[in-house]
């Protein structure tokens, strides 16, 4: 493969192979000398109020090869470490352009450059290396130290060929190309040179060779989740699951925070407990269809099911509502609640008494991962009396007790004195 000296490489050849078309023709004998320049036309110099005998090479476009760039794997893997070098695959875009200091002089010097570039639609492996060859006109020196004993030869070894292939610009592109770059038109051809692939020599992971093959050929169906009855659940409760093809050899349901094996799987419906490691909040669950291979015995990834979201609601560590008040509070002092399961250290919190919401502050970043309990700060002015208290976890609302004889919530409540 090529390395970062591989653009500046091709411009080199191209220069050489127009070089040499002026010298196998003759042509300085009936037009003068002739200069076969590479850089943006604005730089080309009149001479004595008159064109120069020359023609210019110009790099004015590089895009990726749309064949290429998606053909090789990522280049790391799900850890980050590196496994590949990918090709950073290029077309170059060329202007060559023809200058003359009398009559007819553009127009030959044109027709020989455009002979020369039909005649060699690729550039051959010998043609490269011979023009690379010391001293070459394209070195790393002017590079960053790392970079700066770069080989341009490895042009000649990549794996594809580049080709000359003459492109068809219209006029409104043509004359917003040379109103662009702020220089007065000349004869111009069009070329595209595909494709360079450019590598990196960085160290990738290699993997071991496979000691034992294992083929296993079954029917797998996507597991497809329709519903989640409740929506609303609370840390230990049991969630069903109805859909399509929900049983698979081994089935497990994800969370997000391991696989959890559910206790009834059918077809048509799973049943599975919510594990106590969730914090509150909504939370998205998938279920998942492993493979056992038998060598090795764990079971390998099949295949998952779309993912669905619930709700899973914060609850005030309190038994059912005992006649008196659950909690009480002086105003201006601070209220404890343990809750269930563990709130993190970065959810948004609100504690909300009767029908006023006070937010807690942030916890220490620091701090412990989750906790079981939340300080509230009752602001002194706060009303006395008996409220239902209820807790915001991100979104999530604790439940209240509710009574079915008298048709009311009854607790947790706080005793605000």
């Amino acid at each position: 493969m090529s390395n970062a000296l591989a653009i500046a490489s091709v411009s080199a050849i191209l220069k050489d192979l127009l070089n040499n078309a002026m010298i196998d023709h003759d042509v300085a004998s009936a037009l003068g000398p002739v200069d076969v320049s590479v850089g943006p036309p604005d730089l080309v110099k009149q001479k004595n109020g008159a064109d120069p005998t020359q023609l210019n090479l110009f790099l004015y476009h590089v895009s990726p090869n749309a064949a290429w760039r998606n053909a090789a794997l990522p280049s790391r893997d799900g850890t980050g470490q590196r496994v590949s070098n990918p090709p950073l695959a290029l077309d170059l875009h060329y202007l060559v352009s023809a200058y003359g200091a009398a009559e007819f002089h553009a127009e030959i010097l044109l027709g020989y450059a455009m002979q020369l570039l039909h005649e060699t639609p690729f550039m051959t492996r010998d043609a490269i290396r011979k023009t690379m060859e010391a001293p070459s006109p394209v070195t790393g020196s002017i590079l960053p130290g790392p970079f700066q004993t770069l080989p341009p030869a490895g042009l000649a070894d990549q794996f594809e060929q580049i080709r000359i292939i003459p492109q068809s610009l219209s006029t409104e592109e043509m004359s917003r190309l040379w109103s662009a770059l702020q220089a007065n038109y000349r004869t111009t051809a069009a070329y595209q040179v595909s494709v360079v692939l450019i590598e990196s020599n960085k160290v990738a992971k290699a993997a071991l060779p496979v000691a034992t093959r294992n083929l296993l050929v079954k029917p797998i169906l996507r597991p497809t989740v329709e519903t989640i009855e409740p929506q609303i659940v609370e840390s230990g409760n049991t969630l069903a699951l109805r859909g399509a093809s929900l049983a698979g050899e081994i089935t497990r349901v994800d969370f997000g925070a391991g696989l959890v094996t559910p206790s009834t799987v059918t077809e048509r419906e799973i049943k599975v407990s919510v594990p106590a490691l969730l914090t509150p909040g909504v939370k998205t669950l998938q279920v998942k269809h492993m493979v056992a291979f038998g060598t090795p015995s764990d079971p390998h990834r099949g295949v998952d099911s779309n993912v669905c979201a619930f709700v899973l609601a914060p609850r005030i560590d309190v038994a059912s509502p005992p006649p008196s008040p659950t909690f009480t509070v002086a105003r201006g002092a601070t209220l404890t609640v343990p809750v269930v399961p563990g709130v993190g250290r970065a959810q948004d919190v609100l504690a909300i008494v009767g029908e006023k919401a006070l937010a807690v502050p942030p916890r220490d970043p620091l701090g412990p991962a989750t906790t079981a309990s939340i300080d509230v700060a009752i602001p002194a002015g706060f009303s006395t009396g008996t409220f239902l208290l209820r807790l915001r976890v991100d979104g999530a609302d604790s439940q209240l007790f509710f009574d079915k004889v008298t048709g009311q919530f009854v607790g947790p409540t706080v005793n605000v004195t």
